[in-house]
Order: C-alpha cells, then sequence, then structure tokens
C-alpha cells in the first residue's frame, strides 16, 4: 500500500511474480484486536495496486479468527475487502492457537472464545456465500478440515458449498469420526467416510478415547498441535 503503482511495475518488470498477502481479516476491529498493524483500506489499495502492476496476488483469509464473538462480522467484511480486491488466488488457512501464541493468553481468560470446526466450516460458507470476484479459491492446508473446497469462482460456487452443506448435514457421530480421521490422517475426503475399514478404526478410536474419560474434541485439537 505504501508503493507507487511505479515502483510496483518496477519489481514486476525485475522478475516479481507473485505477492503472497496475510489479509487474515478484512474486519477492522478483528485487525485491531490481533495488532495486525493494518487497516481494510489499505489491503483493498495495495492488492489493487498489485493486481494493476501485473504481478499475480494471493490473499490469505484465516477462518475461525473472530472466534465466537465476531464471526459473522469477520465472515461477511473479509468477503467485502476480497471481492474490492478481486486477487488472483484466495487461501483459506483455518486459526489454531498454541501456547507460544499470544491469542492464547486471550483464549485463557475467556476474552476470545474458540468457535467449535463445524462452526468454522459454517464461518467458510458465509465467506463464499458472499464473494463476487473471479479468483481461485484453496483450501490446501492441513489445518483446513474440507480440503476439498476449491475451484474458480463464481463457476464452481456451488460445487464448494454443496461440499460444505454435505458436511454440515452429515448426523453428529459422523461429523466427530471425520474430524477425528481427517487429523489422524485416515481421511482426506468426505467421500472417505465410505471406505468401511477406515470408519471402523475410527470407531473404535473414539471409543477408547471415550472409555478413558477423555473428549474426543480435545484430542483432535491436540493433534492440530502437531500441523504447525
Amino acid at each position: 500500500a505504501k508503493k507507487s503503482l511505479e515502483e510496483l511495475k518496477e519489481l514486476k518488470s525485475a522478475g516479481l511474480d507473485r505477492i503472497h498477502t496475510g489479509l487474515e481479516t478484512g474486519y477492522d476491529p478483528l485487525l485491531l484486536y490481533m495488532e495486525k498493524g493494518v487497516t481494510a483500506e489499505q489491503h483493498i489499495r495495495g492488492g489493487r495496486k498489485v493486481r494493476e502492476a501485473g504481478i499475480s496476488l494471493c490473499e490469505y483469509v484465516m477462518p475461525g479468527l473472530g472466534g465466537k464473538k465476531i464471526s459473522r462480522e469477520h465472515a461477511r467484511e473479509t468477503a467485502r475487502v476480497i471481492n474490492e480486491i478481486n486477487p488472483d488466488y484466495i487461501r483459506l488457512r483455518s486459526l489454531h492457537v498454541r501456547p507460544s501464541m499470544p491469542l492464547w493468553s486471550k483464549l485463557q481468560d475467556g476474552d476470545f472464545e474458540l468457535q467449535t470446526e463445524d462452526e468454522v466450516v459454517e464461518e467458510i460458507g458465509t465467506i463464499i456465500e458472499n464473494l463476487q470476484v473471479t479468483s481461485c479459491l484453496k483450501s490446501d492446508h492441513i489445518l483446513n478440515l474440507l480440503m476439498e473446497i476449491e475451484g474458480r469462482m463464481p463457476e464452481d460456487k456451488e460445487k464448494c458449498l454443496k461440499v460444505i452443506n454435505g458436511y454440515l448435514n452429515l448426523l453428529e457421530e459422523e461429523r466427530l469420526n471425520f474430524r477425528l480421521g481427517r487429523r489422524a490422517g485416515y481421511y482426506q475426503k468426505l467421500v472417505d467416510l465410505n471406505d468401511s475399514y477406515k470408519r471402523y478404526k475410527i470407531e473404535e478410536a473414539i471409543k477408547r478415547i471415550s472409555s478413558r474419560g477423555d473428549n474426543v474434541d480435545e484430542v483432535i485439537f491436540k493433534l492440530k498441535d502437531g500441523f504447525i
């Protein structure tokens, strides 16, 4: 945002083909809360200049960053900012918080409350529903529950929403089975639930976890620690 269009064009001519930017959210109060040091308007201004300079732009969005309190605002404003920029790529990077992160203390004192993975999936659906772009959407990170949410917008919007609804319409025990199986490396896509052997193995794992008095979702949370 601080560079002139001429400076960006010079970088393009020098061989800079793509810029990857951590937008995370388009909601100004959340950008302030997370101490990003930038506003939504600056993201828009910078992103547009990158595109105008002919440099490919990839914007990273963080589902779950608003927590339970401001999920709706986070989703809608993020979609709005993305629409204003219309980047070449949009990449989903779902939130996970570890003790080494400053956000952990806010989580512990109750100032920030994590969403469930089902709620994060719903939030991604809200973002996609509000997208009006010609970007390529990618869910290519292990922290994302549903990696098959990807495609070119707007052509593949309904396909992506179908995947989300397919997951959310599963029975509660099926969603739990998929969440654990996905984090344990058994499943890659929803269709993998149709593998009776894998499904049985995860069902047995859930029984073992429950029999020793542990919470399955807490086990899943610990598994995700190893991904980052």
